[in-house]
């Protein structure tokens, strides 16, 4: 490659790089106004069934909590390494921490800040399994709380003569049951607008988390549905500005459950009946005092928030009238067997909030396999190595085939060009004296690609589990300490140190220039090959460590393999090619 395409190169690479710190710098975004949440007051004489609920219905009046005019009281319960707090203003869940995940794990400095335990529905608007609707359901909002035998009660009689009753009861693997009543204990007829009953709010892990992976899954009872931030911003393309949504508003009396998750932990609620509809705004997350300091030192923007509710339609209760309703609440880490074992239970598919995507079928089979060795005591690095060199030598038969059809192709490029030198004015009997020149001397030009589309699915699988598999969050090896993220060990100028991407990067760079150029292929475009690991180094350089060791391994086997299969090679030289005729297609002429 020549001293321009050199500099092209590079600063084709700077830029990538540098793109979007400078446009937050000379260009920083717009303060997001918060949202309120809407819903209205809905007048008597409404009939109890389940028919679904308007927009029209829910304009007017706020659903957020009112201000409480003291302190709220709190009530923490400690089960199963979880600590539950509850609040009387909701009488819900204010805060789940798991005792067993931390909620920050930095890469790259010596003396990590204290430790202080991941959390879901952090810093939220709305505690988990509130109602929302308006003050004929909510009042001042403020509940007593109790201590009962099997767990915790929220109990509320609001002056119009309604009492709303919360039960929750603690269960094992993160499981929740909550049992609400609303009954009318006055004399007259009460009509309830419609109500927003809160499964919690997507939260950031912690202050770095770029929420990428935060968002919302319900599902109909035949797929899933995933929202993100991507919706709510509604760009045009993926790309260019549009009229970004209020609110996300789905079902038909068909929502089996609602599920609010970041990237490693997930609040799903089940309804013991279908909910009517599923209702989920997008609201912004403080920082706590601390967090805001150490985002202000880093240009971090305030985090984005959905908060998510099972919409109920309004009710009318006739005196001594109760209507009851029944959740089980999972709120922990997404543990796959955990999840699927309970959707299973309740032939739901909950342990679609992992979100594997479209290769879910290699995400699941690779995650079952590390989680099996890791049970027979193979440290989950080890256990990606070995994964690697599994694969590997499934594909090994078909990648050395492969390496000698390429280098056959190479040898026989003479007579090919002599092929498209001859017929160039006739391009389709170019291709068909090719195909058959190749056909003749067993050679197939897909032969040098077709391992790695096969590869394909499990690098993607690969990706896709390593996104959401809690297993390998804050797990050390060699010198990364979280194979979760990116194994960064210093910084300098600000810029991190990933020693495994540029490991990669070489390994990459020598694997490429051992392996023979695709045959008709350009000098040019060659020579550009040559320097395509630069750019899949910037696009994995702050990957996953998991996913470049992955990477790495991969490479160091096909070089491994690649010098096995020339030191294997006959030394007899290759026997000349022939050319070989092709018979006219075109009907002969009758004399």
């Amino acid at each position: 490659m020549d001293r321009k395409s050199l500099i092209v190169v590079a600063l084709s690479v700077l830029l990538l790089v540098a793109y979007k710190p400078l446009v937050d710098r000379f260009y920083p975004p717009k303060p997001r106004q918060v949202l309120t949440n809407q819903v209205s007051q809905v007048r008597g004489g409404i009939s109890n069934n389940p028919v679904l609920v308007n927009s029209a219905e829910r304009v007017g009046t706020t659903s957020a909590l009112p201000q409480a005019s003291q302190a709220p009281t709190l009530l923490s319960v400690t089960h199963d390494n979880l600590i539950y707090t509850f609040t009387s203003q909701g009488g819900g869940i204010q805060l789940i921490e798991l005792t067993n995940h931390q909620a920050l794990i930095l890469c790259g400095v010596k003396t990590p800040p204290p430790s202080r335990f991941a959390s879901l529905n952090t810093r939220a608007h709305a505690p988990i399994l509130s109602f929302l609707g308006g003050e004929a359901i909510v009042g001042d909002g403020v509940f007593e709380l109790s201590r009962t035998a099997s767990g915790v009660r929220a109990q509320k009689l609001l002056t119009n003569g309604l009492s709303l009753t919360k039960d929750f009861s603690f269960g094992t693997n993160y499981l929740v049951t909550v049992k609400t009543r609303l009954e009318n204990k006055s004399t007259e007829v009460i009509g309830l607008p419609p109500q927003e009953v809160v499964v919690g709010t997507a939260t950031p892990i912690n202050h770095l988390d770029i929420g990428q992976q935060v968002g919302l899954f319900w599902y109909n009872g035949a797929k899933a549905e995933h929202i993100t931030a991507a919706w709510f911003e509604n760009k045009t393309l993926g790309c260019f500005a549009g009229t970004p949504r209020a609110e996300f508003l789905a079902g038909a009396n068909n929502v089996d459950w609602a599920a609010v998750h970041n990237q490693f932990f997930t609040i799903a609620a089940v309804p013991g009946e279908k909910a009517p509809q599923v209702l989920a705004r997008q609201v912004e997350i403080p920082f706590s005092e601390l967090e805001m300091l150490e985002a202000r030192k880093k240009s971090i923007k305030k985090h984005l928030g959905f908060q998510t509710a099972f919409l109920y339609p309004s009710v009318v209760l006739n005196p001594a009238q109760s209507q009851e309703k029944s959740f089980q609440i999972y709120a922990g880490p997404k543990e796959y067997n955990t999840l699927a074992r309970f959707g299973h239970e309740m032939k739901n598919d909950l342990d679609a909030v992992m979100d594997f995507g479209f290769f879910g079928v290699v995400a699941k089979a690779l995650l079952l396999s590390m989680n099996k060795l890791h049970s027979w005591g193979v440290h989950y690095g080890v256990a990606i190595i070995i994964i690697t060199v599994i694969i590997k030598l499934l594909f090994w038969p078909l990648t050395t085939a492969s390496t000698r059809s390429m280098k056959r192709l190479q040898a026989l490029q003479p007579q090919m060009k002599e092929i498209q030198t001859k017929y160039k004015e006739d391009p389709a009997k170019m291709n068909q004296k090719t195909m058959e020149f190749m056909k003749a001397n067993k050679v197939n030009p897909l032969g040098g690609c077709l391992p790695l589309l096969l590869q394909f699915p499990v690098f993607i699988g690969f990706y896709q589990m390593l996104q959401s598999a809690i297993e390998l969050r804050g797990v050390s090896f060699l010198w990364a300490a979280d194979l979760a993220q990116a194994d960064t060990v210093a910084f300098a100028f600000g810029f991190p140190i990933n020693p495994m991407p540029l490991i990669y990067g070489v390994t990459l760079f020598w694997s490429a220039n051992l392996t023979p150029p695709s045959p008709g292929m350009d000098p040019m475009q060659q020579k550009m090959m040559k320097y395509m690991p630069v750019i899949f180094l910037v696009f994995l350089y702050n990957m996953a460590s998991g996913l470049t060791l992955y990477w790495t391994v991969q490479n160091l086997l096909t070089i491994l393999q690649t010098k096995l299969t020339k030191a294997n090679e006959t030394k007899d030289p290759t026997a000349p090619a022939k050319m070989v005729p092709v018979r006219s297609s075109l009907p002969k002429k009758k004399k």
